[in-house]
C-alpha cells in the first residue's frame, strides 16, 4: 500500500515555504496587490507539483549517497519505505499534472514551461560536476517567482530578475552553508560543493556576498515597483534573519546549523510575502 506519509517525507512538504510565498508574492507586484483568486490557485498548485517532482527526482538520483550518509537516514527513500519504481510513478504523475495545471494558464506559461522545469530536472545531477551547484537550486527555485510573475500577466522585466535573483542567491546561499558541514563526506564520494571547491571558510565568506546581494535585490526590487513602506519592514526582517543565520555559524562550529536552521530560512519568504502584501 502506497504510504501518503511517506511520500510526504520524501518531499519535504513542510519545505514548500521557501518557493510558494515567493510565487504569490510576485503575483501581487505585477497586480499591483490585486491577483486573481483562481490564477493564484493555478500558480499554488504548479509550484506544489513541480516542487514535488523535484524533490522526488533529487532524493531518486542521490539515493545511493544518501543511504551512506547517517544524516539522511530520516528520509523515507532511504529507510524502504518507498521504492526506486513508486518513486519514478510518483515524478511521472506529478509531471503530468504540471502540464495539466499550467496549460490552465495564459499560454505563454506552457511554452515557457520547458525553460522553468529544466533547472529542477537538471539540479541532482549537478553535484558531480560543479561546486555551484547550490545556485542550481537557487536557479530552480527562482522558477516559482517567475512563474507567479507570468501567469498572472507580466513579462520579463527588470524588477522580475532582480527578484528572481534575488531568491535564487537566498537559496542558493544558505543550501551552501548547510551543505558545508557534509565537506569530508562529499570528498570522500567525489561529489562537489562550494565548501569542497573553497573551503569551508572561503564557502562561508562566498554565502555572506551572495545573502547580501539577494538583500539589495529585493529593496531595488521594491523602489522599481513603487511599493509601500511596509514593504521594506519585510527587507528589514529578511536581513535581520540572515545575519543571525551566520553569527551563529562558523568555520569550525556546525552545531547549530540543524533542520531548525534550515527551516528558520523560512522567514524569510514569509515576512517578505506578508509585507508585499501589506504595502498594498
Amino acid at each position: 500500500m502506497i504510504s501518503l506519509k511517506a511520500h510526504a517525507n520524501n518531499i519535504a512538504l513542510p519545505h514548500m515555504i521557501f518557493a510558494l510565498p515567493f510565487a504569490f508574492m510576485a503575483s501581487l507586484l505585477v497586480t499591483r496587490g490585486a491577483p486573481d483568486p483562481w490564477t493564484l490557485f493555478l500558480i499554488a498548485a504548479a509550484v506544489s507539483t513541480a516542487r514535488a517532482a523535484a524533490l522526488a527526482l533529487n532524493n531518486l538520483a542521490d539515493l545511493k549517497y544518501d543511504r551512506l550518509q547517517p544524516r539522511m537516514s530520516y528520509r523515507a527513500m532511504v529507510r524502504g519505505e518507498i521504492t526506486k519504481s513508486e518513486a519514478v510513478v510518483f515524478i511521472a504523475v506529478c509531471l503530468i499534472l504540471l502540464v495539466v495545471i499550467v496549460a490552465q494558464l495564459p499560454p505563454i506559461c506552457l511554452k515557457l514551461l520547458p525553460i522553468a522545469a529544466a533547472p529542477f530536472i537538471i539540479y541532482p545531477f549537478t553535484k558531480r560536476f560543479t561546486g555551484w551547484c547550490h545556485m542550481f537550486l537557487g536557479l530552480a527555485i527562482a522558477m516559482a517567482p517567475a512563474g507567479g510573475w507570468i501567469a498572472s500577466g507580466g513579462w520579463f522585466d527588470l524588477p522580475m530578475i532582480l527578484l528572481c535573483t534575488a531568491v535564487a542567491l537566498w537559496i542558493g546561499a544558505f543550501d551552501a552553508i548547510y551543505g558545508a558541514q557534509d565537506r569530508a563526506f562529499d570528498r570522500s564520494q567525489r561529489l562537489h560543493s562550494l565548501a569542497t571547491e573553497f573551503g569551508v571558510e572561503g564557502a562561508l565568506k562566498l554565502t555572506r556576498a551572495m545573502h547580501s546581494i539577494s538583500i539589495i535585490c529585493f529593496l531595488t526590487v521594491g523602489l522599481l515597483m513603487g511599493v509601500g513602506g511596509l514593504y521594506y519592514i519585510g527587507v528589514l526582517i529578511a536581513a535581520l534573519t540572515l545575519i543571525y543565520q551566520h553569527s551563529i555559524v562558523s568555520p569550525t562550529d556546525f552545531s547549530r546549523v540543524t533542520q531548525a536552521y534550515f527551516m528558520r530560512n523560512g522567514i524569510v519568504s514569509i515576512a517578505m510575502f506578508i509585507f508585499t502584501w501589506l504595502s498594498f
